[in-house]
């Protein structure tokens, strides 16, 4: 087994949703500055993998492990996951209305430790920030996600995951209803964070954001279960051949 300290694992997770089982044994270890891609079709459980990782109370991990620097995430509530180091981008963010873009991110950081003198340069750092993500500055003043696109929804998760500094993103379909521009920008935010030593779990249907978050590794998911592992090629592989050509069978160790 690899050191807890210096990866995000999880072993043979297994998960329930009202009594029926939906993940049935994944294991996956990323280290510091690895991304890795989870792929499969619809229902084959990975939405629910990120959420019961990242506690969400509808999603019980039945058994298994799981670890992020040191710490057993298990014994610990949504909220101390994030404080943790845990971070999740939902499929679909919610809108907060009456909180701004920048009053929530702010309150995010102090909750999460942050220190004086990084909430005293927390408008520069911000700036710099919507530079990066090509986000208009007028967004700090908008209620968080209300009103936005899809599009404006999704690049201010990333924003988030860019402020909170994470020691693990768990990108749930990030990319799905970005056009070519946004996807582009996006991508660029993403792999901005894990250039700095943040791990990334990209959970995703397609293989288009491939082209610009290049994987290390690749998994796909079926009927609750890893049933193969590869590098980028395989999500080549997927995009010309679909899921048919796999069979529905545990491919051990997701990691490497």
């Amino acid at each position: 087994m690899s050191d807890r300290k210096n990866v995000f694992a999880f072993y043979d997770i297994h998960v329930e949703i009202e009594g029926k089982e939906v993940v049935k044994g994944v294991t996956l270890e990323i280290k510091p500055g690895e991304k890795h891609a989870i792929m499969g079709p619809n229902g084959s459980g990975k939405s629910s993998l990120a959420n019961a990782l990242a506690g969400h109370p509808n999603y019980r991990i039945t058994s298994g492990q799981a670890y992020l620097a040191g710490k057993n995430l298990l014994e610990l509530d949504a909220t101390e996951r994030a404080r943790a180091g845990l971070f999740l981008a939902f499929q679909y963010p919610l809108a907060i209305p009456g909180v701004t873009v920048a009053n929530f991110l702010r309150t995010a950081i102090k909750a999460s430790g942050g220190d004086e003198e990084r909430l005293k340069n927390f408008r520069k750092e911000l700036l710099e920030k919507f530079k990066l993500l090509d986000i208009d500055h007028s967004f700090a003043a908008r209620y968080l996600n209300d009103g936005f696109s899809g599009g404006e929804k999704k690049r201010i998760e990333i924003l988030q995951m860019a402020m909170l500094k994470p020691l693990v993103a768990i990108l749930d379909e990030t990319d799905s209803g970005l056009d070519i521009d946004a996807l582009k920008i996006v991508s660029h935010g993403i792999n901005t964070f894990a250039h700095k030593d943040g791990g990334v779990l990209l959970v995703t249907h397609y293989q288009r954001i491939l082209n610009y978050v290049k994987p290390d590794r690749i998994h796909v998911m079926m009927d609750g279960r890893i049933v193969r592992s590869g590098g980028p090629e395989l999500a080549l592989q997927l995009e010309e051949q679909g899921y048919d050509w796999l069979k529905i069978e545990p491919a051990g160790v997701g990691g490497r």
